[in-house]
């Protein structure tokens, strides 16, 4: 049997717990094997503002995952053709790790907007989606083929919270992995 994959997809600026608990919600309560957090250069539907540079935000999912069971790091789409489509992902990583299975993990959020996605219905028909309550968007009940809800905890944490707190000067130590917050100030990011 294929070990399964959860894609968990993002800018990842920076990672917070909230990325981190998720993770282990899914590895925990779901049937994947493995979640891998895949760092995104630049999500086509989003814009590029405070986006911090690929490697620092890389540096800094290294540290989050450091000794955390069954949640890994992908980088491949640094090295893919911009911008990045989900589809062009998925497809590279089943050529890449046929032995492995994988599945794509979004939000509620995400899950609204899905058929703006290059190749929607192909990510459900060949890979299947995993979709996860974020705040303010309710699941509901979707009934669809390749498509599985989770009842994950909900966490009012997000990168933009992040970002802005550290802005201001506030003490994020418990809203970042260990060892995140630690770069973030040396390196000075995100303090302006």
């Amino acid at each position: 049997m294929k070990e399964l994959v959860g894609i968990l997809g993002g800018s990842f600026n920076p990672v917070h717990i909230g990325h981190m608990m998720l993770a282990s919600y899914l590895v925990q309560y779901t049937p994947l094997d493995k979640v891998w957090l895949t760092l995104s250069p630049l999500n086509p539907l989003k814009e590029p503002d405070a986006l911090i540079p690929d490697m620092q935000r890389l540096a800094m999912l290294e540290l989050a995952v450091k000794g955390a069971e069954g949640i890994g790091i992908c980088d491949i789409e640094l090295s893919m053709p911009r911008p990045s489509y989900t589809i062009n992902t998925l497809d590279l990583l089943k050529r890449r790790y046929p032995h492995k299975e994988f599945r794509l993990v979004i939000g509620s959020d995400n899950w609204r907007i899905f058929e703006q996605w290059r190749d929607y219905g192909r990510i459900l028909s060949d890979y299947g989606v995993i979709v996860y309550p974020r705040p303010g968007y309710p699941v509901g009940d979707i009934y669809v083929d390749g498509v599985e809800v989770v009842d994950a905890p909900v966490f009012n944490v997000s990168s933009s919270f992040v970002r802005d707190a550290l802005k201001k000067g506030r003490d994020m130590n418990f809203f970042l992995p260990q060892g995140v917050y630690k770069y973030i100030l040396s390196k000075k990011l995100y303090q302006h």
